[in-house]
């Protein structure tokens, strides 16, 4: 039997950080992985993705700007993304994360794990103890929607659609969601041909503009957008093409399809049932990531469903090697609002940013979410295109700002952006949230001219100057 103090399963940039924080507080540490060390972010999601979509934003972006488009005399050159798509891979190698690891001195495991015990865990016949904590870092999965033949029809995953090699000639999107609608704005902008379907819109749960820019924007790409049909057979005929049947009596056929409808805990085998919780479900946890009812599983990013999120994985990460660590020691925990042992940002204060064109740049509550909550709320929006730093940005520039006041506290907490170039703007209105400043400190914080930025003066004009 080898002991840790610390045992992670799973590998990805979340589990690096648990392990590396509870690390670098004088913890031994070892990691399992039973894939590439680096984890979905690394080689099929935030990576891959996003190096599919930059290029089509830039040639877009310089499209935008006379001057500039009558120098575009072209396409992109698919192979020449899919090859820089693949460098930011490392070509699904993990040497360059395993040499990290190495000189961090976090020993790897490598194989599948399995709980079998109050701390203790086997990989491949190998048991294992932790002195301290065993901590889930084992992700989520894709998940297929109930469709008769979709399975059989092996559709693309998002896995399949951020690391294909060649760009299909056409391509179905199922769902309107993160996912679904960046890889459609990807794949459309490499060449293929592609068709969206989504039951309720798209960007659910994001201000309602926000859909709606980009489904707008998507057709001017010539992706052809549905809203409010679903497939209902999904068939793959011999020669390899797809027919999909919509319950609006029509029928698609594409060269692929992706389901992009959701995500599953990934923690069917883990051994769970074991120390009496089950297999297959979501860990609960509180602001340490503590699994509830135990004082030694610590379960941390996506498989904990507070926020599916790389970013916000890592910031819970952070929070649970800390906290895994003080216990260790015996030494007190930081549990205040904003302290080193709790990960609070998830409740209410999550940023996010989705790669379409426009992108959706995004923090705290909706209008709606906070008029849920009960909150007292006043929301006022600009139309960022007015705002001279956009107007520099692109000619006839598109998109949209809104912020979300609490009356009763008079601090905002909620910001979208919505256009071109608006992701590099978040992080102001992430400060705004999470520090609570107040609405009229807030007309002291002078945006430098002429930048987008400014459209925070003009949300505050808006809002109105305190008497």
């Amino acid at each position: 039997m080898t002991d840790y103090d610390l045992i992670v399963i799973g590998a990805g940039a979340v589990g690096e950080n648990v392990a590396d924080y509870a690390k670098k507080r004088g913890l031994s540490v070892a990691i399992v992985e039973a894939e590439l060390v680096g984890g979905e972010c690394s080689y099929w999601a935030c990576m891959p993705s996003k190096a599919l979509l930059r290029s089509g934003h830039a040639l877009a972006a310089a499209e935008r700007l006379d001057g500039a488009k009558q120098a575009v005399t072209g396409h992109l050159d698919a192979a020449r993304v899919l090859a820089r798509r693949n460098s930011f891979t490392s070509d699904w190698k993990d040497d360059g994360q395993v040499a990290w690891l190495d000189s961090a001195d976090i020993d790897l495991i490598r194989g599948h794990a399995r709980i079998t015990g109050e701390k203790t865990l086997e990989v491949d016949g190998t048991t294992y103890r932790a002195a301290a904590a065993i901590a889930v870092v084992t992700g989520s999965l894709h998940t297929l929607p109930d469709v008769p033949g979709l399975a059989d029809a092996k559709p693309w995953g998002t896995r399949e659609a951020t690391s294909a090699q060649q760009v299909p000639e056409s391509l179905l999107v199922i769902g309107g969601g993160v996912s679904g609608s960046e890889l459609a704005t990807a794949w459309a902008s490499l060449g293929a041909k592609v068709t969206l379907v989504a039951r309720h819109g798209l960007l659910g749960g994001m201000e309602p503009f926000a859909g709606e820019l980009v489904a707008d924007a998507l057709r001017e790409l010539g992706v052809d957008v549905r809203i409010g049909v679903n497939p209902t057979r999904v068939d793959r005929d011999e020669h390899g093409l797809v027919t999909t049947t919509l319950d609006d009596g029509t029928t698609v056929v594409t060269s692929e399809v992706l389901a992009a409808t959701g995500r599953a805990a990934h923690t069917k085998d883990l051994g769970l049932e074991s120390v009496g919780l089950t297999a297959g479900d979501w860990l609960q946890v509180d602001d340490t990531m503590l699994v509830h009812g135990t004082d030694w599983l610590y379960a941390v990013g996506d498989v904990n469903h507070r926020v599916l999120l790389t970013h916000q994985g890592k910031y819970q990460a952070r929070a649970a090697g800390e906290a895994i660590a003080a216990r260790h020691h015996g030494t007190p925990l930081h549990t205040e609002p904003w302290g080193a042992h709790v990960a609070t940002a998830d409740h209410a204060a999550v940023p996010q940013v989705t790669f379409t064109d426009p992108e959706v740049a995004s923090v705290g509550l909706t209008e709606a979410k906070a008029r849920e909550q009960g909150l007292d709320v006043r929301a006022v929006e600009y139309e960022l295109g007015n705002v001279a730093g956009a107007s520099l940005q692109a000619d006839g520039y598109t998109g949209r700002a809104k912020m979300v006041v609490d009356e009763d506290r008079g601090v905002v907490v909620g910001v979208t952006f919505v256009g071109q170039d608006v992701a590099e703007m978040l992080h102001a209105a992430t400060i705004a949230v999470v520090g609570e400043v107040p609405v009229d400190r807030l007309w002291h914080a002078v945006p430098a001219y002429p930048t987008m930025n400014e459209v925070w003066l003009r949300l505050l004009e808006t809002y109105g100057r305190p008497e």
